[in-house]
């Protein structure tokens, strides 16, 4: 009840997040249910059952990020919500809690709303096309599309729960900033991708041996060499974890100098942003490069009729983009004082759309820079 009167006051972007929350945990859902139909049809015993499930990881994971990302910018975006409920008495761990339960009532909806297809589509609807995915013919057992439909949830709201710091739950209580990065924060990321860039070269160089025996990817993606495949898992690692840094050196480099108005605010601003908007952005580039990868080779492959691939590829595809759009909306919000406080001072408001607008170009070029790299490595190492 306390959360139905909360749901009341929901605008239209709480309503999008909520709907697009329930939409990615149907889909996920809709995975593993389709994991569980085919290991129904197939023979006891058979791989391709694990591979199945290992497939339903990466947009399990993607569905988290965006929950966490989504929930960490609650407490920005609404002010208010979080000053209301302080003041009825809810604590800093009720207000997690709640966020968290938000949430996993999403994609609880989501799976609930997947598992009844699947359970409509069983009973003699669905085509001969589709019978070996929902395992028609073979008994259901009851507690295993319960125990798989219950990850999503979980997985989702247990990432909101950690997300959301207590300290920021509260009204008065933000978290210091911190615009710079740490040693560590630069030399991991280089040293990974020197080490991915080393590995690759080994791998690929002309009459050089295979290292290991050659790893099948599903759903035709080829094979690859164990060097090859983990140099490229490195620099792809690497150079994501450099998007941070990256930002911040851009920022800095805008205000080199002796700088305009327009550059000095649009560089100071990106630094400060930096450490917030780079493990969206770095989680995107590296979702984009996969994305492109696994296009590739679907596209390429004789046998591309199964579209699973590319359906995946978009969902997490999209919920890093839906990620990267609510941290900067959390961004927007943050800095909204600032910029209020530049207006009463004299600031046209043409300033501060343009540097907006650089802020833009120079998050643009390095997300090109980090995503186009490790696209470039992809192709070069899954061969």
């Amino acid at each position: 009840m306390f959360y139905l009167r909360l749901a009341r006051g929901y605008r239209v972007l709480d309503l999008g997040r909520w709907l697009l929350t329930a939409v990615a945990g149907a889909v996920v859902a809709a995975f593993l249910l389709r994991a569980l139909g085919r290991a129904m049809s197939d023979p006891p015993g058979g791989a391709d059952t694990v591979a199945r499930l290992l497939w339903c990881l990466p947009p399990l994971a993607a569905v988290a990020w965006f929950a966490a990302v989504a929930a960490r910018a609650v407490p920005a975006q609404r002010p208010e919500r979080i000053t209301g409920l302080t003041a009825a008495g809810a604590g800093a761990a009720r207000i997690r809690a709640l966020i968290a339960g938000e949430v996993a009532l999403a994609c609880t909806l989501g799976s609930v709303l997947t598992l009844l297809l699947f359970l409509v589509l069983r009973n003699d609807i669905a085509g001969p096309s589709l019978a070996a995915d929902l395992g028609m013919g073979v008994r259901l057992p009851a507690a295993a599309p319960i125990t798989l439909l219950a990850l999503v949830p979980l997985t989702a709201g247990v990432a909101a729960a950690g997300a959301v710091p207590l300290a920021e739950t509260l009204p008065g209580r933000p978290r210091p900033a911190r615009t710079g990065f740490g040693p560590w924060r630069i030399a991991l990321p280089v040293g990974l991708t020197v080490i991915g860039l080393a590995l690759e070269l080994i791998a690929l160089r002309p009459g050089a041996a295979v290292d290991g025996r050659p790893i099948h990817l599903p759903a035709g993606l080829g094979t690859t060499s164990t060097a090859a495949l983990g140099g490229w898992a490195a620099s792809a690692l690497g150079l994501a974890l450099l998007t941070g840094p990256l930002l911040s050196w851009a920022g800095r480099l805008l205000a080199l100098g002796r700088p305009t108005p327009l550059r000095l605010l649009a560089g100071r601003g990106l630094t400060a942003q930096a450490r917030r908007l780079g493990p969206p952005l770095a989680v995107l580039a590296l979702a984009l490069a996969l994305v492109l990868t696994t296009i590739r080779y679907w596209i390429g492959t004789p046998d591309s009729a199964d579209a699973l691939p590319a359906v995946e590829a978009c969902l997490v595809l999209g919920c890093t983009a839906a990620a990267v759009v609510a941290r900067l909306a959390e961004l927007r919000s943050a800095r909204r004082d600032v910029a209020d406080a530049l207006l009463r001072l004299g600031a046209a408001p043409r300033l501060l759309a343009g540097a907006v607008a650089l802020r833009t170009l120079a998050v643009g070029t390095v997300l090109l820079v980090t995503g186009g790299l490790t696209a470039v490595l992809a192709a070069a190492g899954l061969r």
